[in-house]
């Protein structure tokens, strides 16, 4: 195992930004760090794996308050997961919701493109119902 190292390697290591960690620090994500007598900030082992775990927390989507409260949790390992499971969850359900809105904007946008796929800018479609919403639910629920 290595020994400490530096802001700039820990970021090489953990795929974070030097702006992103102090940020981290700052908001105490992460716990107050080890300095050299220069003042430099030096990045433990665990604190390495504690970025880790908030990169790929981040990249599943998961806010800051829910990172603090899984941190929280994985510091005191002998608590229930029904915590964490609720945290997953709710992540999980916005994530369906996304979907939904994302599908529903696929339907809405291929309307607008097959309406808009030939003729000039006075005809077209995406033009149209960008201007008028309703345009696109009404010919949609029609089957236009």
């Amino acid at each position: 195992m290595s020994g400490p190292v530096a802001i700039g390697q820990a970021a090489k290591e953990t795929g974070i930004k030097v702006p992103t960690i102090r940020f981290y620090e700052e908001i105490k994500l992460i716990q107050p760090l080890v300095r050299t007598d220069g003042n430099r900030r030096q990045y433990e082992q665990a604190d390495l794996r504690r970025l880790s775990f908030i990169r790929h927390a981040r990249e599943l989507g998961f806010d800051l308050d829910a990172i603090r409260n899984l941190l929280t949790l994985q510091d005191d390992p002998n608590q229930p997961c029904t915590v964490a499971d609720g945290i997953a969850k709710a992540r999980l359900a916005d994530i369906e919701r996304r979907i939904h809105s994302l599908t529903a904007l696929k339907k809405e946008l291929k309307v607008m493109i097959e309406g808009c796929s030939r003729g000039s800018v006075s005809d077209c479609r995406v033009i149209e119902t960008l201007a008028d919403h309703s345009l696109c639910v009404d010919d949609h629920n029609h089957g236009s």
